[in-house]
């Protein structure tokens, strides 16, 4: 037992083993829940029974939709970082009338699925949206004056409606954890505001700034919904072209081939990243040392703040709103000789939710489809949570092994929903998975897409807590645990915080691989407004809007109640 003893204090001291420790489970998961449906899927694809060759692939098919998913995504990361930037300059600095709502209100969009996302966008912007109907009514048009949807501005506007809020809670986190005794000294030493903040606030926030922007990239890169939905069939990216080749043209081979792409290039941009960021990270201190919030007392200050607001209110909140107040409206072509649109207030939309009217063995009531998605997002939450706290453990061990098992991490990122979809049926439609009552997979794929993002919130949070807080805490006897809970756990809290609504948002609004995996009788939201969309009629339309009020509601509560714990909790910040 004593040998035992030693042997283990000795691999303790040796940073490679601990890194090799923490990294087990979170290794064995990935590995069995997503690289073994990868592998199997391709090795289907790639059998000899499809006939397929490389050297019957046109470039062109695997080209354009490579240059429009790059082209896109950049131009839509620009966007956001134009707009989350200054936002996450707002929320850090400043306090005015509002704030909590509004920051509850930014971070809506991303929660929300893309179904809910393209109505939104059509009751405003559509042929019948708000404007439209405002404008003809206005300047007597018989033809709608706005042209949003179905164009390549539809999908810029709706990618920043979406990533704003990335860039606004990873970057005003570390913005408003930064030391103020910093830009004090240079203020003393003669700086400007300007060089003060080029010279020591940005280089603080560059790995932050990087890690957003990653992730908004990502995102944008991997969208698909919102190209699908607004762009319509003339935009293609990998993400749209992989779901037309597989599902609807049976090109498995094809679809097999984007997926490598796609995954390649994800590889790709995170080794840049780590390679930019490795070295860089924020320096957290106390409470009493940081940014304090306060009023705007400058006239330019109070200009600015004004227009943010003002922008952020009409980019993310008149879609929602506007789809809020379509739900209670009924719009209906009036009997005059020019086919005006009468309006009316109903609740008919909300009434008809609980009715089934076509007595389908398959209808489950809205409050049910509620319920589902909540529960997959707290089993998300609980393994996204705990992997990657112990990815983050991993990755604070200055060890080789992270170079390899990082970029692995991230790959999940760049796999097609699709593809992770069909991996999953291939794999795991067999004992014991087939015979379970309850759709585990779900959670499980929705824990692989969150995972990534949970690891780079949590990661330069952990590195950036000073060693000597712990080295005090063990001078004066406290235990491993202890110094966990009472040292590195508030430190982290508000990372944690973030990671808990990451998770929440994507499990609420994942829908790719939720078509594949879901159950007639277990829908989640997205799945149960899909399919009220894609039924003919005003009336299925209208339960689709309600439905999706609903899960705003929802969703706003939850963010809500969040907000309110990390301003009770002040001791752990």
């Amino acid at each position: 037992m004593k040998t035992i003893r030693e042997f283990l204090g000795r691999r303790s001291k040796n940073p490679t083993w601990r890194a090799v420790l923490f990294w087990l489970v979170p290794a064995l998961f990935l590995g069995f829940f997503f690289y073994q449906p990868l592998l199997a899927l391709f090795n289907l694809l790639f059998s000899k029974e499809w006939g397929f060759s490389l050297g019957t692939l046109n470039f062109s098919q695997v080209w354009d939709p490579l240059w429009f998913t790059t082209y896109q995504a950049f131009l839509s990361t620009l966007l956001t970082l134009i707009i989350g930037l200054p936002s996450a300059w707002l929320f850090a600095r400043f306090r005015f009338p509002g704030k909590r709502v509004l920051r509850v209100l930014t971070t809506l969009p991303f929660i929300l699925p893309t179904v809910v996302v393209a109505a939104g966008f059509n009751t405003l912007l559509g042929p019948r949206g708000w404007i439209n109907l405002g404008l003809m009514a206005l300047f007597d048009l018989s033809t709608p004056p706005v042209t949003f949807l179905n164009t390549f501005g539809a999908i810029l506007t709706a990618h920043v409606f979406y990533n704003t809020t990335i860039i606004i809670r990873v970057v005003s986190n570390a913005w408003s954890k930064q030391n103020i005794r910093l830009e004090h000294a240079a203020k003393v030493l003669g700086a400007s505001p300007w060089r003060t903040f080029r010279e020591v606030t940005l280089p603080l926030l560059q790995p932050h700034i990087l890690a957003g922007t990653l992730l908004v990239f990502l995102f944008n890169f991997t969208s698909f919904g919102v190209v699908l939905m607004l762009g319509g069939p003339q935009f293609a990216t990998l993400e749209v072209e992989i779901y037309i080749q597989a599902l609807h043209l049976l090109n498995l081979p094809l679809a097999a081939v984007l997926s490598i792409v796609q995954l390649v290039y994800t590889l790709t941009i995170t080794l840049l990243h780590n390679s930019l960021t490795s070295s860089k990270n924020l320096s957290i201190t106390p409470r009493a040392q940081t940014l304090v919030e306060r009023r705007p007392n400058k006239g330019v200050e109070r200009f600015a703040v004004i227009i943010l607001v003002v922008v952020l209110f009409s980019l993310l909140v008149s879609p929602l709103a506007s789809l809020a107040a379509r739900s209670f409206v009924k719009l209906e072509p009036s009997r005059g000789e020019r086919g005006d649109i009468e309006r009316g207030l109903t609740l008919q939309f909300y009434r008809e939710l609980g009715v089934n009217r076509r007595g389908s063995l398959f209808y489950v009531p809205p409050i049910a489809a509620i319920r589902n998605s909540f529960v997959f997002a707290l089993i998300t939450i609980f393994i996204t949570l705990i992997l990657g706290l112990l990815v983050a453990y991993g990755l604070r061990q200055s060890s080789p092994i992270n170079h390899v098992l990082d970029p692995l991490l991230m790959l999940p990122l760049g796999a097609s929903a699709i593809t992770l979809g069909l991996g999953f049926i291939i794999v795991f439609n067999r004992p014991p998975f087939s015979n379970l009552n309850f759709p585990i997979l779900l959670p499980i794929a929705h824990s692989l897409i969150a995972l990534p993002f949970i690891v780079r919130t949590l990661s330069p949070a952990l590195q950036s807590i000073p060693n000597s807080l712990r080295n005090a805490a063990r001078a004066l006897g406290a235990s491993p645990l202890r110094i966990w809970y009472e040292v590195d756990l508030p430190l982290l809290a508000p990372s944690i915080l973030v990671s808990i609504i990451f998770a929440l948002t994507i499990s609420l609004g994942e829908f790719g691989a939720s078509t594949f995996l879901t159950r007639p009788e277990y829908p989640t939201m997205p799945v149960a407004i899909f399919r009220y969309i894609s039924q003919p009629g005003a009336l299925n339309y209208g339960q689709a809007l309600a439905m999706s009020t609903l899960l705003m509601l929802v969703c706003a509560s939850g963010i809500l109640l969040i907000e309110r714990l990390q301003t009770a909790g002040k001791d752990w910040f």
